[in-house]
């Protein structure tokens, strides 16, 4: 029977310590330090660098006491809301091969497919979790078609987790309370996306994702600020592949443009477009009504319109 000797972090630290004091310095046979700042292992005496880019066997977390110590701890990935389980149940790879990439004989593929079977029935054993499941991937379907960031996915999915705990579903669609989570989710974080923008890529049509969002953050008193016509702006310079400087200008216009009032009752989506086709025209940069409109996805009329706001408002501030 063999013996298997388990150690302590602690442990591992006076091996390594222990080996390092038997060894001496290849130059001046001094003594040997390790550099965990570094990942060095130096010299004591003449600074000579023996060894580099030692290896961490440390968790990448830090504690300073002992109940933190044991509430960090933990092996495997990270938990997210992403997943109807958070990520803790275990996935039976649906290719039919053993870990050596050969392929598996016709009993045993058998045995596979009925264990990934039970598997997936255990893994949603109620109609709250089949619905939680469905809804998360609808959400990160819609965020990866919009180029939403991960914590944008996360807060929709925490949004979805409140509206489903709260019973807010009865009587409405998965796909729509999905996508009015990815709405709230996106204009929280900062990277609003507009609501023709969203019901692109939706399963439900734009008055019943402007109903749900609406009902869903009145619910749940999520405090949704009113969309900031700049955080467009980056996105559609981008996509018109304008210099700094346009970008620049079209908030200088923006900002003047709240300054005269004239952001207010308007569509965030349409001021920020006026401002980048404005901004383009006024340092020089070749674009068009129709591109602008491509990009943004806004109708040409209300660039128009839009835009000779904006330039009535930088003339009045520099009346002033």
């Amino acid at each position: 029977m063999q013996n298997t000797t388990i150690r302590t972090r602690s442990e591992e630290t006076e091996v390594e310590k222990s080996g390092q004091k038997g060894r001496s310095c290849p130059e001046c046979s001094g003594k040997l330090i390790a550099d965990s700042g570094h990942g060095e292992t130096i010299c004591e005496d003449c600074g000579l660098v023996v060894e580099v880019d030692n290896v961490d066997r440390g968790p990448e977390w830090r504690a300073f006491d002992a109940k933190e110590k044991n509430e960090k701890s933990r092996v495997g990935a990270p938990t997210t809301n992403t997943m109807h389980d958070k990520g803790l149940s275990t996935n039976i790879d649906w290719r039919n091969k053993d870990a050596y990439g050969n392929s598996l004989g016709s009993r045993q593929r058998e045995k596979m497919q009925r264990l990934r079977k039970w598997n997936e029935r255990f893994r949603t054993r109620d109609s709250k979790e089949r619905n939680l499941k469905q809804a998360l991937g609808e959400i990160d379907r819609m965020a990866s078609a919009l180029g939403l960031p991960d914590n944008v996915r996360e807060m929709a999915s925490v949004i979805y987790r409140r509206a489903l705990n709260e019973d807010l579903l009865p009587g409405r669609s998965i796909e729509g309370v999905s996508t009015s989570c990815v709405y709230a989710a996106a204009r929280q974080a900062g990277v609003p996306r507009s609501l023709d923008e969203i019901t692109e890529v939706s399963r439900v049509d734009k008055s019943e994702v402007a109903r749900t969002y609406r009902y869903v953050v009145r619910e749940l008193s999520l405090e949704v600020k009113p969309a900031d016509p700049e955080s467009y702006v980056p996105r559609f310079a981008s996509g018109l592949e304008l210099s700094d400087e346009a970008e620049h200008r079209a908030r200088e216009l923006l900002r003047n443009a709240k300054e005269q009032g004239v952001h207010s009752g308007k569509s965030p989506v349409g001021l920020a477009a006026a401002a980048v086709y404005a901004a383009a025209l006024l340092t020089n940069e070749k674009t068009t009504q129709a591109e602008v409109s491509d990009v943004a996805d806004i109708s040409e009329v209300t660039i128009r319109n839009r835009y000779h706001e904006l330039l009535e408002a930088e003339e009045g501030t520099v009346a002033l």
